[in-house]
C-alpha cells in the first residue's frame, strides 16, 4: 500500500504550523489533536492565549475560583469553532467508586489515548471552583475542526508538521516557548524551515 493511501491517525499528536502558514489564528500555532478518524479531526490550539484569565471565566459562569494555582492562568483561543463554549483539557483522574476503569469522572468527556481527557461539561469547572478537580488543566474557548480528508490534504500541502504530543509542552512550557518546544520534538528549530517550503 503506498504512503499516499495509508490512513493516518494523529490523535494525541501536535500539529505545528509551517512558517508559510499566515492565517491569524493558525500562524505559528501548535494544535493538540484530541480526535482524528476517517470522519475528520478535532484539536485545540495550545499557544494562543486570549485576554481572559480563568478567574474572569469563572466569574462569568457564577462560580468562585477556589484554586490559587490557577489565578494567573489564561483561557486560550482553542480554535474558530464554538468560541463561546469552554473546553478543558486535563490529565485523566483515577477512577472513583462505582466507576468502571477508563470511565471519566465528568459527564461529557472524551478520553484521548495517551492519558489526557477533554471535558466540555460544567462539572469539571465546578470541581475546580471548590479547590478540587484535575491538577493539570488547560482551558480554551472554541476548538479547531477539519472535515473528512481536509487535514490530510493540508499536511500534503506542507501546511503542518506532525509529532507525537508531549503533555509537558501543554501544561508546563511557557506559552511563548510552546512553538519552539514542539518543533524541538522533531529536532527542528523554526529558522531551519523556509517560509516557502514545498513551493517552487
Amino acid at each position: 500500500m503506498s504512503a499516499d493511501f495509508a490512513p493516518i491517525n494523529l490523535t494525541n499528536h501536535f500539529l505545528i504550523a509551517m512558517p508559510g502558514l499566515s492565517d491569524a489564528l493558525f500562524g505559528r500555532s501548535v494544535v493538540f489533536m484530541c480526535e482524528h478518524s476517517e470522519r475528520g479531526a478535532l484539536g485545540l490550539v495550545i499557544n494562543k492565549p486570549s485576554d481572559i484569565f480563568l478567574p474572569r471565566l469563572f466569574e462569568k459562569i457564577d462560580l468562585p475560583m477556589g484554586r490559587d494555582d490557577l489565578q494567573q492562568t489564561p483561557v486560550f483561543q482553542g480554535g474558530p469553532v464554538q468560541t463561546e463554549r469552554g473546553f478543558v483539557l486535563h490529565e485523566a483522574l483515577p477512577a472513583g467508586e462505582g466507576q468502571a476503569q477508563g470511565e471519566s469522572v465528568y459527564a461529557s468527556t472524551l478520553s484521548i489515548p495517551g492519558g489526557l481527557e477533554m471535558t466540555t461539561s460544567k462539572d469539571v469547572l465546578e470541581a475546580m471552583s471548590s479547590g478540587a478537580g484535575p491538577r493539570k488543566v488547560f482551558v480554551t474557548l472554541g476548538y479547531a475542526t477539519w472535515a473528512q480528508g481536509q487535514l490530510e490534504s493540508e499536511i500534503t500541502e506542507n501546511s503542518w508538521l506532525t509529532v507525537a504530543a508531549d503533555p509537558a509542552v501543554i501544561f508546563d512550557a511557557p506559552v511563548h516557548e510552546r512553538y519552539e518546544r514542539a518543533m524541538a520534538l522533531l529536532g527542528l528549530q523554526p529558522w531551519m524551515l523556509s517560509p516557502d517550503a514545498g513551493h517552487a
